[in-house]
């Protein structure tokens, strides 16, 4: 579960999602809730950047207290497997964290439970591989 203290790591899973021109596996897409996403960039979309968005993704009903964090936020992420931290920032609303309570993803023991972040294949592949679809992940404020 998220926790509340923004100082404190949260860790769960992302997944890799596209926006704006084509890039990589993209073809083009939206600029998503912000505007800005660029499947090239390293972009995040968070489920509680504003009251329409959290409407939709609902990380409240998995047991998650997400603080509100708005477009350009900058979120520290690092696979539990990994040792590269990378920045990222907020470009759209997502994932829909409510139809994915309690899935869980693990590496080596270490595990991930709930999406909570989905990043920019560029932002995914600079600490994973894209063909994973989903990884376990420690995420900072």
């Amino acid at each position: 579960m998220a926790q509340t203290d923004p100082r404190a790591p949260t860790t769960a899973e992302t997944s890799w999602f596209c926006c704006g021109a084509a890039w990589g596996p993209c073809g083009s897409a939206g600029g998503g809730a912000c505007g800005n996403c660029r499947s090239g960039s390293r972009h995040c979309a968070w489920p509680n950047t504003s009251d329409n968005c959290f409407a939709i993704t609902r990380p409240d009903t998995c047991g998650n207290t997400l603080l509100r964090r708005t477009c350009g936020h900058t979120f520290y992420v690092q696979h539990l497997c990994g040792s590269t931290e990378i920045a990222v920032a907020i470009a759209d609303c997502g994932p829909q964290t409510d139809l994915w309570c309690g899935e869980q993803s693990c590496c080596s023991g270490s595990c991930g439970e709930d999406r909570l972040l989905d990043l920019t294949p560029a932002a995914y592949s600079a600490i994973g591989n894209l063909s994973s679809g989903i990884m376990p992940v420690t995420i900072r404020s």
